[in-house]
């Protein structure tokens, strides 16, 4: 069968008698034979099985684990094409929604590899860690990993050394953050049965390491939404629902982006990308600029990273977040600025604010309103409030196509500027995209 074109999700679409097909590691116009895991009535799961014409831009990916570890899907093919293929999805997905995009899609790029700052690993049975397989979750012992900064995988490394030497606590998984220099590296290790002391043991043998937290977890602590994780495959656990056993060090690191440096708090969501968040908060504050600045929103301020730029262009500005990890970096970034840190979910700060506006009282429409919500999206019902607030500009940070599109449409009172894919997961199939709403 021949390959049509690609699918976010990273599978790509044949079809047979009328039947979608979609099949991984494969390239538009590719012909491939595939063997078919799974069969449903509208559609079918498969697997190559052989290559039979492979496509010219096809090339040896640079990692050994390629295609059996599911993190990356698009290894086997250059940066350069892996743009088209996504901004193709983006631009399908607006369609599909009712959303027309706009004639040209601008594009944020960066060094293609090496570029993230968190990695999210599992222990196996033998003491390795590793990322979850593809379709399974069956843990893949990584011997390297091209896209994160190299101090990560050291780091792994010397975590599994360093494990064969001490007393079990159960431990299940591991998660790696470092600044954008790599001169600060913060842990957090998931276990059933931790023990006191075994922290500071545990970072006496990690050269280089900063801080570090073991969680206690349970099997009520799982969860596959994690915003930090390596992939959407990790199935990891819940930083909220996991309890705090021991620390070591410091709490948190220091990040700089764009000449400001930022307190971000271990399990505190950042952007991932080392490379690129510098371009992705000048494109936001760019499109910033508009003729009134006297109050700026920004929802799902995280720990600020958009909120405190904004603070050189807006003479007030608000910052709404309601993950407990992020909330003492936000307050910190923010402070001794012309800035309000709320500890609230966007949706409920959102209704406090349209009652206000119903009511006259000391309250008015934002000039700005910035939005960074995860993958869920904002959803319709802060949608609703957001047409009746009617913000003169919005700037929508996406980083799922599907629900960005759900929610454009549902933005009746305006219409879209502007388009930007911002690649901040090179060789994966996620992309970020950044939305310029001006109202009607």
């Amino acid at each position: 069968m021949e390959i049509e074109k690609p699918l976010y999700g990273g599978a790509f679409l044949s079809r047979v008698d009328g039947k979608a097909h979609f099949t991984p590691l494969t390239l538009p116009g590719e012909q491939i034979r595939a063997r078919i895991v799974e069969n449903k009535s509208s559609f079918a799961l498969c697997e190559i099985e052989e290559l039979v014409r492979p496509s010219p831009v096809r090339i040896a990916p640079l990692c050994q684990h390629f295609g059996n570890c599911g993190g990356c899907s698009y290894q086997h093919t250059d940066a350069a094409t892996q743009i088209p293929l996504k901004i193709g999805i983006l631009a399908e997905t607006l369609t599909r929604a009712g959303v027309a995009p706009p004639e040209e899609i601008d594009v944020l790029v960066s060094e293609p590899w090496e570029y993230r700052n968190r990695i999210r690993l599992a222990l196996d049975t033998f003491g390795r860690f590793g990322y979850r397989a593809r379709r399974s979750r069956q843990i893949i012992p990584i011997a390297e990993c091209p896209i994160a900064a190299p101090l990560l995988i050291k780091a792994a490394k010397a975590a599994e050394v360093a494990l064969r030497t001490l007393p079990s606590i159960g431990l299940v998984e591991i998660e790696l953050f470092t600044n954008a220099d790599s001169s600060e590296l913060l842990a957090t290790l998931f276990a059933r049965s931790p023990q006191y002391d075994w922290a500071k043991q545990f970072a006496e043998k990690m050269p280089g390491l900063t801080g570090l937290q073991i969680l206690h977890i349970s099997e009520k602590s799982a969860s596959t939404d994690s915003r930090n994780a390596q992939s959407d495959s990790d199935d990891g656990f819940n930083l909220y629902a996991a309890k705090l056993a021991d620390q070591w060090g410091a709490s948190s690191l220091n990040y700089n982006v764009a000449g400001i440096d930022y307190r971000v708090d271990i399990g505190a969501f950042f952007q991932v990308n080392r490379f690129l968040v510098d371009a992705l908060v000048e494109r936001v504050l760019a499109a910033s600029k508009i003729v009134s600045n006297a109050l700026a929103w920004d929802l799902y301020a995280g720990v600020g990273l958009f909120a405190r730029q904004l603070t050189s262009c807006f003479k007030q500005v608000i910052a709404v977040e309601s993950a407990p990890l992020s909330k003492a970096s936000l307050v910190a970034n923010l402070a001794g600025d012309h800035a309000t840190a709320i500890h609230a979910r966007t949706e409920d700060f959102l209704f406090a604010e349209s009652r206000k506006l119903r009511s006259t009282q000391s309250s008015h429409s934002p000039d700005l309103i910035v939005l960074d919500p995860p993958r869920a999206g904002v959803g319709l019902a802060s949608i609703d409030i957001l047409n009746k607030i009617a913000s003169p500009r919005i700037v929508y940070v996406s980083c799922d196509p599907a629900t960005l599109a759900r929610d454009l449409k549902a933005l009746t009172q305006y219409k879209l500027a502007s388009l930007t894919l911002a690649d901040l997961f090179p060789q994966t199939f996620h992309l970020e995209s950044i939305a310029i709403l001006d109202r009607i």
